[in-house]
């Protein structure tokens, strides 16, 4: 089996080498500059066991059904590869050790609410923080590092585990944007997923209260 390099700016559609029988993976290089070459080797014959996530999600740019043509934010189509994808010499897992399981936020007054969120302008944000923490563990053989989408870990020996802290401020991360322009926060229940974890939390409108474990 054999690897490719895509070594450009930018997405490449790279959907011919994805289901190919002979290539086992792609590296997406970038431009890596003088010292690439070596660096590239040293990940394909396994010296080094880089870390990385995809920062994009490869896909057609261009309007069709599935994508009225408004950045990636607005398409529901199938992808070649996901935002986030990627490949190691070793496996990892992860485990939620702490996380809320419920909020509340409280509004000034009655007219704050509008169907079934609340604005952002009306909500004392600087308290609302879910805090989650999170084990990561190397299941594998080899050493490497590893790349939460929230934040970087670093690096993990085999067999080792760390426990990561992640912060979601509520009113930046958990809010849409109405209509109107205005900024608001959906009540009722919000995913998070964290690598192949997912967990839930309940946002609720009351009269008292912040965020509680």
């Amino acid at each position: 089996m054999a690897s490719r390099r895509v070594m450009s700016g930018g997405p490449i559609d790279v959907s011919f080498v994805k289901d190919h029988p002979k290539i086992s993976g792609v590296i997406w290089a970038g431009y890596p500059g003088q010292a690439g070459g070596l660096a590239i080797a040293d990940v394909l014959f396994g010296q080094t066991n880089p870390g990385g996530k995809l920062p994009m999600t490869t896909m057609g740019l261009r309007p069709g059904p599935s994508y009225p043509g408004r950045t990636y934010r607005f398409y529901n189509g199938p992808v070649v590869y996901p935002f986030g994808h990627a490949l190691s010499y070793t496996t990892f897992t992860h485990e939620i050790l702490n996380a809320p399981t419920a909020g509340y936020r409280r509004p000034h007054n009655a007219t704050d609410f509008s169907g079934e969120a609340i604005r952002v302008t009306h909500t004392k944000c600087n308290r609302l923080s879910l805090v989650i923490h999170v084990a990561v563990r190397n299941t594998g053989r080899h050493d490497g590092p590893y790349t939460l989408l929230d934040r970087f870990t670093g690096r993990h020996e085999a067999q080792a585990q760390k426990e990561v802290q992640i912060n979601i401020h509520v009113c930046k991360f958990l809010s849409v944007v109405d209509r109107f322009g205005n900024r608001r926060v959906p009540m009722g229940e919000h995913g998070i997923h964290i690598g192949d974890v997912r967990h839930s939390v309940s946002l609720q409108a009351e009269t008292l209260g912040i965020i509680k474990s």
